[in-house]
């Protein structure tokens, strides 16, 4: 199997990543037929899972622009994933060119991927680590350097919290990570969900299985189970919502189904 140059040397390219299976439902162009493999096999399932990741990018970015509005211009980014166009530090700098952004994720090629892409940024970085070690990222040397926690963050949670398993305690993670920041900081946050899902549970969880089988397991949570991780948040208006329903900036698309897979919300630390 051919190595491209962009692969960071060390890393197992014969096994699926989430990340990189990511990025091919976005259109991008950091993954391996291995995870093009994976991604099809789920799509047989649900056809829509491109949509959905759309649905969720467009989210984020509205978000983010949200966050700016509010005078929250930090941002920290776990399970940030392989940069694709519209990403967290394009929207926020555009929206003012003083934020700063931190990127954190666990996959190498990620990793190495967001660091070529933010080359000379001064405002921005990326950091490996993993959202179950939150102390971690809270006291590496990059987290200090861009962020300044006594002010009010913006905690990006987008399509994270649904590969870890209740056996790794996300609810201990968040709780963390909710401790450091700032009141007046944001949690920006998407869930997988079989509510909404325009197919029956029975045949989404034929997608959901792959990515059991690659060692990734996706954990279909309720409404309610999602809601919880916003415990010490104020929802913003309006609330815990279907993606596309979050703030709205053209009248919402009833076209696609998939879009309105799983949840969005963001959450204000009082």
């Amino acid at each position: 199997m051919e190595r491209p140059a962009w692969a960071p040397p060390g890393i197992d390219i014969s096994v699926p990543s989430v990340s990189r299976i990511y990025d091919y439902y976005l259109g991008g162009s950091h993954n391996f037929e291995v995870d093009r493999e994976a991604a099809r096999k789920a799509m047989e399932f649900m056809p829509g899972l491109p949509k959905i990741m759309q649905a969720n990018r467009a989210f984020m970015r509205r978000a983010v622009r949200y966050a700016v509005s509010e005078g929250v211009t930090q941002f920290l980014d776990i399970g940030s994933g392989i940069p694709t166009f519209g990403n967290v530090h394009e929207v926020a700098q555009g929206a003012d060119p003083d934020a700063r952004v931190l990127y954190v994720d666990h996959d190498p090629v990620a990793v190495a991927h967001s660091k070529a892409v933010l080359e000379g940024n001064a405002g921005a970085a990326v950091l490996a680590g993993d959202l179950r070690k939150p102390q971690d990222i809270l006291t590496a040397p990059e987290t200090g350097a861009l962020l300044d926690l006594d002010r009010p963050v913006a905690l990006l949670l987008v399509a994270v919290l649904h590969f870890v398993q209740d056996a790794d305690d996300p609810d201990r993670a968040l709780a963390e990570l909710r401790g450091a920041l700032a009141p007046g900081s944001l949690l920006i946050l998407t869930h997988a969900s079989y509510e909404g899902v325009p197919v029956p549970q029975e045949r989404a969880g034929g997608a959901v299985k792959v990515y059991k089988d690659i060692r990734n397991p996706l954990i279909m949570r309720s409404r309610e189970e999602v809601a919880r991780f916003f415990e010490g948040f104020d929802m913003v208006e309006p609330g815990l919502v279907q993606m596309p329903h979050w703030r709205p900036e053209n009248p919402v698309d009833q076209e696609d189904p998939y879009a309105f897979s799983g949840f969005a919300g963001v959450g204000r630390k009082a």
